[in-house]
Formats: C-alpha cells, sequence, structure tokens
C-alpha cells in the first residue's frame, strides 16, 4: 500500500511555507510574491488599472509556482489567515491536473514555524484526514 503524500501550506498573498507531514514535520520550501510593496510603488505611478493588472499576474504567478509544489503530494492542507488560500484552491480545483489531489482550506491566525508544525499535526493526525 503507497502512503500518502502530505504537505502543509501556511500562505498569504505575499509568502508560502511548505511544510512536509512526517514524524517531525519539517519546512521544505518558502515561496515568495514577487509583488513586493517596492514593486507595488514603481508600478502605481504608471496608473491605478495597470498596478491592478500587474498585481493579478503577478499573484497568479505566484499561484502557479505554488501549485507546481503541491502537484507532487496526495493530500494538502492550505492554511492562513488571508483569502490567498481559497483563491489558489478555487484556481486548483479548476485544473484537472490536481483532480486527483484531496485539498483542504482552513482559517488560522498568522504562525510561526513551531504553531504551523502542531497546526499541520493536528490536521493529519485527525482520522477524518486519514
Amino acid at each position: 500500500m503507497k502512503i500518502a503524500k502530505r504537505l502543509g501550506v501556511w500562505m498569504d498573498h505575499s509568502i508560502a511555507h511548505f511544510m512536509e507531514f512526517s514524524e517531525t514535520p519539517k519546512e521544505i520550501e518558502t515561496i515568495e510574491s514577487n509583488f513586493s510593496p517596492e514593486e507595488k510603488e514603481k508600478v502605481i505611478s504608471k496608473g491605478e488599472r495597470h498596478m491592478h493588472n500587474k498585481e493579478q499576474q503577478m499573484q497568479g504567478d505566484f499561484y502557479k509556482k505554488i501549485g507546481s509544489v503541491i502537484s507532487n503530494y496526495d493530500k494538502v492542507l492550505l492554511f492562513g489567515p488571508t483569502d490567498a488560500k481559497t483563491e489558489l484552491f478555487n484556481q486548483l480545483r479548476e485544473d484537472n491536473r490536481f483532480a486527483n489531489i484531496k485539498i483542504n482550506v482552513k482559517d488560522s491566525d498568522k504562525l510561526d514555524l513551531h504553531q504551523r508544525q502542531e497546526f499541520i499535526n493536528k490536521h493529519f493526525s485527525s482520522p477524518l484526514y486519514n
């Protein structure tokens, strides 16, 4: 029997922390959005519409990078304090490559590394998710 590969992703609109679930969950990767405050300042000088388009494009690129990591797992937990996790979930559901990946979405506060580990342990240790 194949053991499911499980991944927790704590994220907001600017950063995603990836953590594999195992005996001792560990952070394996971090991806940051390229739409930084500095980038926003540069773009806003060209107009609000241009800024919105650039933000949408950069957010889409950020979500694609996250999706490429998620595609290597069987079960995924997206969690964090903003709507970014739900936006990503909706985008992944529209893509057939993610049809066989069980993805759950949960709200959480801003968490440090230890708190993220506990959150993932609690989620994946629950009989509902095994």
